[in-house]
């Protein structure tokens, strides 16, 4: 299957590690130029120079958003796919939440996304692009999550379906993928898989149908279908991949 991402601006946003890395990653194998973006400049300086461009900004706030897409204007003049990537599990023990536990995380999980979207939709509507929002199956089914990152994300999901209508009639498609638990270096698995083996395959032989937890290249390889013209017909859906753990129905 031809993807034809040849050459396609990209911006994927919080993509200096983790799986935003991968997704820029794959991009650059298909042929895409593709931008990074980091809050740290530190970690774009770490990943060298394999992308075509780096992008320090905080797209949670409206004023980098802004800056960011203005720069992708004056240089490259158009932008063909954006990946929502930036986002956070890590919050306050259910029922500790407060005020701003709940601005900071939805800050991270759902503005950083409705920012993007604002600010790149001129851009995207010229080259009748597409978005790629990164949820949790977290914000499908309650998964014992923390409470404020499990809203989010449920939120976000709702978001990408609502918007999807509004996008539409300006040739913009938009759709999220809803990763179940992955592990890679560094990952949150990686660290209990390293203390207690035992408890994670107890819980994966008793929870996942795979029996197995994800990798960033199974949630990078359905980003680039959606991102391409392969799947023209798809927009406001919400893709989940989680080695079959979830059972609500979609």
């Amino acid at each position: 299957m031809e993807l034809n991402l040849e050459s396609k601006i990209v911006l994927v946003t919080g993509s200096s590690k983790g799986v935003g890395l991968g997704i820029a990653r794959q991009f650059v194998k298909e042929g895409s130029k593709v931008i990074v973006n980091s809050t740290n400049k530190k970690n774009l300086d770490i990943i060298g120079n394999e992308f075509f461009d780096k992008i320090i900004g905080d797209v949670s706030k409206p004023s980098d958003c802004k800056k960011i897409f203005k720069y992708i204007k004056d240089t490259y003049k158009k932008l063909d796919i954006l990946v929502c990537n930036v986002g956070s599990g890590s919050s306050v023990p259910p029922g500790e939440e407060n005020y701003e536990e709940w601005k900071r995380i939805l800050d991270l999980n759902l503005l950083s996304t409705t920012n993007t979207v604002e600010f790149g939709t001129k851009l995207l509507k010229k080259t009748k692009g597409s978005i790629v929002c990164i949820s949790s199956i977290c914000g499908i089914e309650h998964l014992k999550a923390p409470i404020a990152y499990s809203s989010s994300k449920a939120a976000l999901n709702s978001y990408v379906k609502n918007i999807s209508w509004v996008l539409a009639k300006q040739g913009i498609r938009i759709n999220a993928v809803a990763p179940g638990n992955l592990i890679f270096e560094g990952s949150v698995w990686d660290h209990k898989t390293k203390d207690d083996y035992n408890a994670v395959n107890f819980m994966l032989e008793k929870e996942v149908a795979l029996g197995r937890l994800g990798k960033i290249e199974e949630i990078t390889n359905l980003v680039l279908f959606l991102s391409s013209n392969v799947s023209s017909f798809t927009t406001g859906s919400i893709f989940v991949s989680d080695g079959g753990q979830i059972k609500s129905w979609l």
